[in-house]
This record gives structure tokens, sequence and C-alpha cells, in this order.
């Protein structure tokens, strides 16, 4: 790996850990539904702009049905999960669990016949899930219904983004990364437009949650999913999962400095497992990684 993607998979690791003490932030105030909306639609207007400026050409109408589905697998029903556990989980319990992805992406992978499930990669998954059951028994949040529910809405969303991943390495070998981008949002963006105005009359925004919807919808969403389908282009898939293994502690790190939120010895068991998990089931070796050219 070049020493330039290594170092555009830590700023994509720190801007998607951002994002989550964002989402705790604005889900309260604007609602689950209604942060996922105005999210996509910010991040489809700057992508079409992007679009405008660079005249890039839009996806065939053929190929919006499978760009469709890519949308809910990596855009629609994460960023709902995600805005829904923001409203009971701290931001590092979200980004923790959200290093679950490479878990599912390789059962995924598995199913689809694109990788082999190793002995390695099943005791991987294993520990992942040890793991998760750790961090959220020992952390410093009690132990409830609404935690658990959320805890498990993020794993579900760590899944799509999985079961996603496998189209969107594929979409980026047949579309130009910033069309498929554009198109995979402008989808999102209309698939949540009912839902999203549905719960206007709930929402109760403020200065700080309409500032971390417009970082998480143009930073965030919009321009980091472009630059990631570009790297899909460029670096193998078990390589840009790594992201996944930075995000958490980037996640914790910002929910503590920004949002005081508690950072506990007993996260940690369920931390190093998870991280441990992701490692064996893809082999990545960051010091390998970072000396590669």
């Amino acid at each position: 790996m070049h020493s330039r993607h290594f170092l555009q998979l830590l700023a994509l690791s720190a801007l998607w850990g951002a994002s989550f003490p964002f989402i705790r932030i604005a889900s309260p105030a604007l609602g689950p539904w209604g942060l996922a909306g105005l999210r996509c639609v910010l991040a489809a207007l700057v992508l079409a702009g992007l679009m405008t400026l660079l005249r890039e050409r839009w996806p065939a109408r053929n190929a919006w049905p499978r760009l469709v589905l890519l949308s809910v697998l990596t855009v629609v029903a994460p960023f709902v999960l995600f805005g829904w556990a923001g409203l009971h989980l701290p931001a590092g319990y979200s980004a923790v669990l959200n290093a679950t992805a490479p878990l599912f992406g390789v059962l995924a992978a598995a199913v689809v016949r694109e990788e082999r499930l190793t002995l390695r990669r099943l005791l991987g998954c294993v520990v992942g899930f040890a793991g998760v059951a750790l961090l959220v028994r020992l952390g410093p949040v009690a132990v409830t219904t609404p935690v658990l529910i959320s805890a498990l809405a993020c794993v579900a969303a760590a899944a799509c983004y999985a079961c996603g991943a496998i189209l969107m390495k594929r979409a980026s070998h047949t579309h130009q990364p910033l069309p498929a981008s554009a198109a995979v949002h402008v989808a999102a963006a209309l698939l949540l437009l009912v839902p999203t105005g549905l719960s206007v009359p709930a929402m109760q925004p403020s200065t700080a949650a309409l500032l971390s919807v417009a970082v998480l919808g143009l930073v965030t969403s919009g321009f980091m999913y472009w630059i990631s389908m570009r790297l899909m282009r460029e670096i193998q898939a078990s390589a840009a999962t790594s992201a996944a293994f930075m995000i958490p502690l980037f996640g914790i790190a910002w929910g503590g400095l920004f949002l005081g939120e508690p950072v506990t010895w007993g996260m940690a068991p369920g931390c190093v497992l998870v991280l441990a998990a992701t490692v064996m089931i893809t082999g990545f070796n960051p010091f390998k990684t970072a000396a590669t050219r």
C-alpha cells in the first residue's frame, strides 16, 4: 500500500470517528429519521455540485436499481440505525460497535464465494462478538433494554455496511466514483423524503444540532463517501476495511474530548477483543501497511 493510501485511510478513520459525536448531538434534536434525511440531502447537493463542476455524467438508467440497493445498505439503513442508537448510546460505544463490520464482511464474502472462510477468520468472528458482549456489559452505561436495543441497532448497521461493501467494491469497477456516490445519496434522499417530512413537527433544532448535521452531510457523508469509493478502486478490499480498525479509537477520543463521555477501563477488554478480531479475520498488519510502498 502506498503511503498516500494509508494517510487517506487514517483521515477517513478520524473523520468517520468524529461522525459519532455529531450524531449524538443531532439525533435527540432532529430525530433519527430527520437526521438521516437531512444528512442525505446535504450530501446529495454537495456531490451533485461536484458533478456539475467537474462535468461528470450521471449513471445510466439501467444502473440505478443496483445503486439504489447500494444506497439502502450503505446509507439509508446505517444512518437511521446509528441515529436511533445515538438517542441512548455514547458516541464511543457506537464507534466501537461499528468495528464489527469486518466480521460481517468476512461472512458475507464467504456466502457469495468471494473469500474463503478459514478457521482463523471464523475464530475471529467468535472473538469479535465476545468483545461486543463485553463492551456492552462492562462499559460505563447501565445495561437497560433501550441500551441493548441500541447496541443491536449499531451491530445491524455494521452488518449493512459489510454487505454493502461487496456491492460498493463492484460498483467502483463499473462506475466512476463521483457519479456512483452522487446517485447513491440522491436515491437515499428520495427514499427518506417521506419519513423525514413526517418527523419535522417533532424536531427541536438547535445551533449545535444544525452545525452537526451540516458537518455530517457535507463532509462525513458526501465527500468522504466519494473518497472511499476512489480508494476502493486502488486498494484491496481487506485493506479498505482497515479504516474500521481505527474508527473506535477516534470515536471514543472525540466523544471524551468534546462531549465529556466517560472512558473507563471497563471498556478496554471489549475494545481489545473487537480490534483483535478484525485483525484476525483480515490479516491486517498496520506496521507492515504503513511501511509498504
